[in-house]
């Protein structure tokens, strides 16, 4: 059974890549862009934003409890997390087609696999939107200057206090590019979606 699998996985006659020209695109080119704009850049813009990140009175311990209440997840930990769930539904599908042994134009001629893949582009939409609400929530869509830190559970002789935030327009600047990044992919899902049904519709013509 074992062995089975493997020619199946290894056949030269099957190509995983998606079935549509969009798909391939976005899986390739645009894919590995966002790839390389969260790992390069995002390190660059958030890699220290811990260490300079102060509050008035300038202690370690007042900085470090009001940073985790100004980030309570990491921005670059959520967008990686982000890229990996999108990949999830399109993954499952191509581990399916290579045990089926499918190939693109299966995927396009029988009416089950393409609605197999339908639904698997569609839950990368539905990913994606969940997403950008989450980001919406978490980081909002501008990064001010200063925060206000409640920090009286930590010393009761004040409520408040003032944080700078380092580099805090570049990464307004960034935390846009990441909001258009996920617009952009869900306008290619539905563009995907859209190539599938012409290109399924004009197979129907031919028949």
């Amino acid at each position: 059974m074992l062995g089975l699998n493997f020619s199946k996985l290894s056949s030269p006659h099957l190509d995983l890549r998606p079935p549509t020209v969009i798909g391939q695109f976005h899986t390739l080119f645009f894919g590995s862009v966002r790839m390389f704009f969260l790992g390069v850049l995002g390190f660059a813009v958030y890699g220290n934003e811990a260490l300079h990140f102060s509050c008035d009175p300038d202690r370690r311990e007042l900085n470090l409890f009001c940073y985790n209440q100004f980030r309570p997840v990491t921005p670059q930990v959520f967008w990686a997390l982000q890229l990996v769930t999108v990949l999830v539904p399109g993954a499952v599908f191509h581990l399916y087609a290579a045990y089926k042994n499918i190939d693109q134009e299966d995927i396009l001629e029988r009416p089950t696999y393409t609605v197999f893949y339908i639904i698997s582009v569609l839950l990368r939409i539905v990913l994606e939107v969940a997403a950008f609400w989450l980001q919406s929530r978490l980081f909002g869509f501008l990064v001010h200057s200063l925060y206000f830190c409640d920090a009286s559970s930590l010393d009761k002789t004040f409520n408040f206090t003032k944080c700078m935030v380092p580099g805090h327009f570049e990464k307004t600047i960034f935390l846009s590019a990441m909001y258009i990044f996920t617009i952009i992919t869900m306008i290619l899902c539905m563009a995907e979606i859209f190539e599938i049904l012409c290109r399924r519709l004009g197979y129907l013509t031919h028949q």
